[in-house]
């Protein structure tokens, strides 16, 4: 079984920065891929970044540029690096692991910009 702990988000101001942060624990070994996605009130779940265990990323474009993911693979943990956020990148964000074709959610974290 796999878990998934997500921390990091909160309130900010438009054009401030948050760093979210998700820790795996488990049964992960060998190739995988982690991410993060959002989802806002009365909209789908949408993919917001994804990094596989080499390095790759993938970013949505509304998010390029201003977005950065990372991750320790020691400490099986990916983060999410937001700067410059918009009222529009208000969102519940969830962290995502793909490991042997199996998917895992982590429990959501708010994000909310606003003034």
């Amino acid at each position: 079984q796999v878990q998934l702990v997500e921390s990091g988000g909160g309130l900010v101001q438009p054009g401030g920065s948050l760093r979210l942060s998700c820790a795996a624990s488990g049964s992960i070994s060998g190739i995988y891929v982690m991410g993060w996605y959002r989802q806002a009130p009365g909209k789908q779940r949408e993919l917001v970044a994804s990094i596989t265990s080499s390095g790759s990323t993938n970013y949505a474009d509304s998010v390029k540029g201003r977005f950065t993911i990372s991750r320790d693979n020691a400490k099986k943990t990916v983060y999410l690096q937001m700067n410059s956020l918009k009222p529009e990148d208000t969102a519940v964000y969830y962290c995502n692991l793909v490991v042997r074709g199996n998917s895992y959610w982590g429990q959501g974290t708010q994000v909310t910009v606003s003034s």
